[in-house]
């Protein structure tokens, strides 16, 4: 799995014109799943967005998580995250894992960073949805986190 998580002062989705979340200060996570991707990698990543300290500290040093500021993330399905532009210029999103897989995994995150949250201050967005997102970034700060599969060290051979 696959997360741009971005800092943000506020982030909203829009769904046929209708606003259907919104946030104020936190993240807005754009999250991909892959292929052979797991539960385990859901709940996985969703603690290490929740833990990472990308929020402003007093002395404006990136040394807080969500918890540490009563902040909030917004989570919206990214399947374009698995796009292959090697070839050509059509990406191919043949990495990208089934929409019903997808789904499970995408709710398995949700459920995984309300658990760290709480409910209220986890929004999402609607799976497989054509969404307007609103980000008004913070800094601009934004950091790919990868789930621990994607993490691995390749061999020589690889």
């Amino acid at each position: 799995m696959k997360a741009v998580v971005q800092r943000v002062s506020a982030g909203a989705v829009a769904i046929d014109g209708v606003e259907t979340a919104r946030i104020g200060r936190g993240y807005v996570i754009l999250l991909g799943v892959g292929k052979g991707d797991t539960e385990e990698d859901a709940h996985a990543l969703a603690a290490r967005c929740a833990s990472l300290r990308i929020m402003e500290d007093a002395a404006g040093k990136m040394n807080l998580a969500l918890r540490d500021v009563q902040g909030s993330a917004l989570v919206v399905s990214q399947f374009t995250l698995y796009a292959d532009t090697t070839r050509g210029n059509r990406p191919a999103f043949t990495a990208a894992a089934p929409p019903e897989e997808a789904a499970q995994l995408y709710e398995a995150f949700l459920t995984r960073m309300r658990g760290i949250l709480g409910p209220e201050r986890v929004a999402s967005g609607q799976f497989r949805a054509m969404m307007s997102v609103t980000i008004v970034n913070d800094g601009p700060v934004t950091v790919l986190v990868e789930s621990p599969t994607h993490n691995q060290p390749r061999s020589a051979s690889s």
